[in-house]
């Protein structure tokens, strides 16, 4: 990454965390960019979560490890990861309108771990997230042997799962992911 991009990223990894505030309380902006500084291969991931309109922001800090926890804060599913169905073998098994691919591969291509229901749902306490999108999340093996998948989203003031044919895929359906420095 050159410099002047790596410089607007961590301006922009920076306001936003100036921004929301709530979501990382007691972190201090300098032991988040030395974190980050000390990890070149972070600086990618992050970058990669940018581009994807995820909009990364900080929402956990362990003070013991020093470990900072990176989690796509974008009020609707990152616009750049819809589309997809929910992994490869739910890919190759559709017959005709594929889509571009599945959210567990897109994830572990950036460098990402695909949130699962926990995480979904304690993302949802720092804000208000995929009121009018949905995002795929980790399924548990024993549902996705049987050819299903889970996915979340916020309507009414609460946070539902659901379940889908992990081969559907649906445009106003993404995946929200974590990164762990």
């Amino acid at each position: 990454m050159k410099s002047k991009e790596r410089d607007e990223l961590l301006t922009t990894l920076q306001a936003r965390f100036d921004k929301h505030s709530r979501r990382h309380s007691g972190v201090a902006w300098d032991v988040v960019l030395a974190r980050i500084q000390s990890n070149t291969a972070a600086l990618k991931v992050l970058q990669a979560m940018e581009a994807s309109r995820g909009e990364p922001d900080v929402i956990d800090y362990d003070k013991v490890t020093g470990r900072i926890t990176f989690c796509d804060c974008a009020a609707e599913s990152p616009a750049g990861r819809r589309s997809l169905c929910y992994d490869r073998t739910a890919l190759d098994a559709r017959k005709e309108n594929k889509p571009a691919g599945g959210a567990v591969e897109a994830a572990r291509e950036m460098g990402i771990e695909l949130l699962d229901e926990a995480q979904y749902r304690a993302l949802q306490t720092l804000g208000e997230f995929d009121l009018k999108t949905s995002s795929w999340i980790a399924t548990p093996a024993e549902i996705r042997q049987l050819d299903g998948a889970l996915f979340c989203d916020r309507r009414y003031g609460k946070v539902f799962t659901y379940h889908n044919g992990a081969q559907s895929y649906y445009a106003a359906r993404g995946f929200r992911g974590l990164l762990r420095i």
